[in-house]
């Protein structure tokens, strides 16, 4: 899996205008809000893991909004690692301390089966503050993606099977892509919390 993520790859979904995923500036209104909210619930970002991380929009976008925050990189793909400067490994054996934002965005799609769990897991152990996830389901692939732009080479689960995954890893949703380790401190209202279905 990990060689499909060469320069190739990241020139389709990344680069090119006409077939890119995403944007840095999609990335850096989706940071306004990630760390807008977590100002507003009280969760400081001091340290952040960014767990496929690409070609760094992350980055670029926290540079702006939390300027004093440490920043780790996290890729599965050694020609991006290499070439960015980022952590070169996978979510299933990363051994890095606790941060207190974890963003996981585009990420559980690529994890084969036998590692899914293990990867949610470890998501639990990283997260100290929160945590950012945005995975495609198999319903997200059928009604909601752009298809021409989106990798649909991917493990396409149902979102129960994410939900049952991040229940059993102990996170609490918060809306809006962001989840609370249940052990937090900070006080949900029932309106706020994600429903479980």
């Amino acid at each position: 899996m990990t060689d499909r993520f060469d320069r190739a790859y990241y020139d389709r979904y990344y680069g090119d205008e006409k077939t890119r995923v995403t944007s840095a500036e999609d990335t850096a209104r989706l940071a306004r809000f990630v760390v807008g909210y977590l100002e507003y619930l009280g969760v400081p970002v001091r340290s952040v893991l960014d767990v496929g991380c690409g070609i760094g929009l992350w980055q670029r976008a926290l540079d702006a909004l939390a300027p004093t925050a440490s920043y780790t990189g996290l890729e599965v793909s050694a020609h991006i690692a290499k070439e960015q400067g980022w952590v070169h490994g996978s979510l299933a054996r990363y051994r890095g301390p606790r941060a207190d934002l974890v963003i996981c965005q585009g990420v559980l799609q690529y994890i084969a089966d036998h590692e899914i769990e293990r990867s949610i897991e470890n998501l639990a152990r990283l997260t100290g503050g929160a945590l950012y996830v945005e995975a495609l389901t198999r319903s997200d692939w059928e009604q909601n993606a752009e298809q021409s732009v989106t990798d649909g080479a991917v493990h396409l689960r149902s979102g129960a099977r994410y939900r049952t995954l991040r229940r059993e890893a102990g996170f609490q949703a918060c809306g809006g892509g962001l989840f609370l380790p249940r052990r937090s401190p900070i006080v949900l209202y029932e309106l706020e919390r994600g429903r479980d279905r």
